[in-house]
């Protein structure tokens, strides 16, 4: 059977493109708010295009942070996309104004330091070994559209646990993160739904992982 897989609909943007994009990857997808269905899908998906600020307030309003955190607690898997993957972690400052994120890593997003913002178009990706979502695309470019990011990684880990894996990219000669790979929790700076062949693998990759964990 194809794993089910969630997009929480909390109010941002377009997500048809990426519930096709899911469908493709082989997995069987529901597009809603609804807490319970999120709880018990094999695999949920948190987009976001926008505003930090609006992102979150968006998902508090269909009790988001409180779902990722519950599945999170159990193993069970979670991908971010873009805004999706800037929730995640600690604080977004945007406009001066700071928003408190999920809190799932450490972290702020901030705007990039570069001569030209957004970062926008195809751009290739500095993957780590070992990784899962990059199976077969790690020479691949990937489609962004975004002017913050996270631009320092500090989680410390020890010798009891494993590492994130964690995916860099450039943009005028600021380096940020395009994706990370933590246990059950994994998300991409850019769109692998609008990122043809590399980004379709990818999906099918994380779907993949659904029946492993499953």
């Amino acid at each position: 059977m194809a794993p089910h897989v969630v997009v929480l609909d909390y109010g941002s943007g377009n997500l048809r493109s990426a519930v096709r994009a899911l469908e493709r990857a082989g997995a069987e997808v529901t597009l809603t708010s609804d807490k319970q269905a999120a709880l018990d899908a094999d695999g949920l998906v948190v987009p976001g295009v926008g505003a930090y600020a609006a992102c979150m307030e968006g998902l508090r309003g269909v009790k988001g942070p409180e779902i990722i955190g519950r599945r999170l607690s159990g193993g069970r898997p979670v991908l971010g996309i873009c805004v999706g993957m800037q929730v995640l972690f600690e604080i977004g400052v945007e406009h001066g104004v700071t928003s408190e994120g999920c809190g799932e890593w450490p972290g702020t997003v901030e705007q990039l330091q570069a001569p030209v913002v957004p970062h926008m178009g195809w751009n290739t990706v500095e993957v780590p070994e070992g990784t899962v979502l990059f199976e077969g695309v790690t020479g691949e470019r990937f489609y962004f559209v975004h002017s913050y990011g996270v631009r320092d990684w500090s989680l410390v880990t020890n010798d009891r646990t494993r590492a994130p894996l964690v995916t860099w990219s450039e943009h005028g000669g600021d380096r940020f993160v395009a994706a990370v790979e933590n246990g059950a929790l994994c998300a991409t700076q850019f769109h692998p739904e609008k990122s043809g062949d590399a980004g379709a693998r990818l999906l099918a990759n994380w779907v993949g992982s659904l029946r492993t964990a499953s």
